[in-house]
């Protein structure tokens, strides 16, 4: 695994440096979900400290088996409402929110623990049926509505384009989150942060850095195939 993440963290690099980027601005999210706590484990001391997972029962188990460990676990599935209150215990950042019902419930969640919940909003930049994520033009509304919430903030937006095997063809919805997260940030909504752009998993990280990824979710090039 030592290797494979060396790899990663050159290619990572190199597509930093041909966008005139500063590699240090870019961080490497391990998926993680469906990996056993000792494949996590053995992440972690290969040098990973950042863990992303899908599902909230699965992702307690592991919370629970590596506590001692200084790690930040992010929640990269879909969430439902009823599960808020779990993920708000767990997860430093949310990266699927998706509406303003969730993130209201995510906000009275966090109130309870007098914590100020970090997410992101997820967009379904290419209009994806099978997809969650709000449309390109509601996020700005979207946005401005859960920017009122006292115990939630926002630092950025994610995205999931169509699977291609050609990593090319994802350039544009990359770009279209990228501009529309610039559009965001000179609108200066108070307490909106577009500091976080997570975009990009194993077949077209690159790409995603190239068009301003800051956090690239990487499961399949660190762990191998899921069975």
């Amino acid at each position: 695994m030592k290797q494979k993440l060396v790899h990663i963290m050159q290619r990572i690099q190199a597509a930093a440096i041909r966008a005139n980027r500063n590699p240090d601005h870019i961080r490497l999210l391990a998926v993680s979900k469906t990996m056993p706590a000792q494949r996590v484990r053995e992440a972690f001391e290969a040098g990973l400290t950042v863990f992303g997972e899908n599902y909230i029962q699965e992702a307690r188990e592991k919370f629970q088996a590596l506590a001692e460990l200084p790690v930040s676990w992010h929640f990269i599935g879909h969430l439902q409402t009823n599960k808020a209150k779990y993920a708000v215990r767990q997860f430093d950042l949310i990266h699927t929110v998706d509406s303003l019902r969730l993130a209201a419930e995510l906000d009275r969640e966090a109130g309870k623990h007098q914590k100020i919940q970090n997410i992101l909003i997820q967009v379904n930049i290419a209009e994806e049926s099978s997809k969650s994520g709000a449309d390109e033009d509601q996020a700005i509304p979207l946005i401005q509505d859960i920017s009122k919430l006292g115990h939630v903030r926002i630092l950025g937006l994610m995205t999931m384009p169509p699977y291609d095997d050609d990593p090319e063809r994802a350039r544009p919805f990359f770009r279209s989150l990228k501009t529309l997260s610039d559009r965001i940030h000179h609108l200066a909504v108070p307490g909106i942060a577009m500091t976080e752009l997570s975009m990009g998993m194993s077949h077209d990280f690159e790409v995603a850095i190239e068009e301003g990824a800051t956090l690239v979710r990487i499961g399949t090039a660190i762990f191998g195939e899921r069975s």
